[in-house]
């Protein structure tokens, strides 16, 4: 693939990362219960993550062709928290906000995964694969909330 193509992917990815970052924190104002809301920050905080160091290749690229390092980023270890149904008042719109941010990760993770196939430079590959894999790790992290919640009406969320 080259530069020119990337980078006009890359702009796309880059206002993607900004919207989800966006959602995430809408996400957690509406959220009540704090644990929850804690996750729905860490989310939004990943995203602005990945934002800022998406746009700061772009400008390199631009300027002169070259892929920096991407350092990753760990998702720090939740809180162990559990939230009944009845603790969470508007469970239905709790359900949405999951679903709709699972729907995000994982077209994010498809994404990238497909930037990786389409990048002729390694660490470039590299980089893609790795987000993508942390974008797959935050649809892991919802669906095992809708998982819990649709089964269990019980949203748990620990270090296990």
């Amino acid at each position: 693939m080259g530069t020119p193509n990337l980078i006009d992917a890359l702009r796309i990815v880059i206002q993607n990362e900004r919207l989800a970052s966006d959602s995430y924190a809408e996400a957690a104002r509406q959220i009540v219960n704090p644990s929850a809301k804690q996750l729905f920050e860490e989310l939004a905080k990943f995203e602005q993550f990945h934002f800022e160091h998406l746009s700061e290749l772009a400008a390199a690229l631009e300027e002169s062709g070259a892929y920096q390092e991407y350092p990753g980023k760990e998702f720090p270890s939740p809180p162990i928290f559990e939230i009944t149904a009845a603790q969470e008042p508007h469970m239905k719109s709790v359900m949405k906000i999951i679903t709709e941010a699972m729907e995000l990760e994982k077209k994010a993770e498809l994404e990238y995964a497909d930037l990786a196939l389409r990048t002729e430079d390694r660490q470039g590959y590299e980089m893609f694969l790795k987000i993508s894999s942390e974008e797959n790790m935050h649809w892991r992290i919802l669906l095992n909330a809708y998982w819990s919640l649709t089964n269990t009406g019980t949203w748990k969320w620990s270090q296990k």
